[in-house]
């Protein structure tokens, strides 16, 4: 089982705390032999488009050959003003060419994989966002399983907090390591293993 994460910090370097909360996620879904690989969009050259191939220098063809491979997509996100990140918005435009695909009476390339989102932020929203993706999930063919969302929303995200990374996994462990658990077996269960 091999499960793409991509992550939607706006940091192209360093910790970022939907890093922090997508690496607690990873060591849960690793537990139930979920092979996992994080793909940090701001890292890469991902132009403006809805098309999967928008011509030289576009690093996208290659993120959605891992996505199309991969049995499990997961976003993760920061929440910025009730919405999901610009990186991860690019993203979800590029993979509208899949929608193209569906409504030409053809079978989605994602057809039968399973999805999910991790999220945070400082203040609420986690619904919202949530909704949101699992909405683009099911009209592309991806299926959203039972407990497929990680969101902490915390004061300690907050943009000016620069809480350490040892403090964000300290918290995470005592208040989320039962959801990110969930998380991982609702997968391996609705994946077959």
């Amino acid at each position: 089982m091999k499960a793409i994460i991509l992550l939607g910090t706006l940091k192209e370097k360093g910790t970022s705390n939907t890093q922090v909360l997508t690496e607690f996620a990873v060591s849960y879904l690793e537990k139930q032999d979920i092979e996992c690989e994080i793909i940090r969009l701001a890292e890469h050259n991902i132009v403006n488009g809805t098309y999967t191939d928008m011509g030289a220098g576009d690093d996208w063809p290659g993120i959605y050959e891992k996505v199309v491979a991969a049995d499990i997509l997961l976003f993760a996100t920061p929440i910025w003003w009730n919405s999901h990140s610009s990186e991860l918005q690019r993203a979800i435009e590029r993979l509208d060419e899949v929608y193209d695909i569906i409504n030409a009476g053809e079978d989605s390339p994602l057809d039968g994989k399973l999805g999910g989102v991790i999220i945070t932020g400082d203040s609420d929203g986690v619904e919202h966002v949530t909704g949101n993706i699992a909405n683009f999930f099911c009209s592309l063919g991806i299926t959203v399983p039972a407990y497929s969302s990680l969101g902490v929303i915390w004061e300690g995200h907050g943009k000016d907090k620069k809480t350490t990374k040892a403090n964000l996994l300290k918290y995470y462990k005592k208040e989320y390591a039962q959801d990110a658990e969930a998380m991982a077996e609702s997968f391996a269960k609705f994946a077959g293993k």
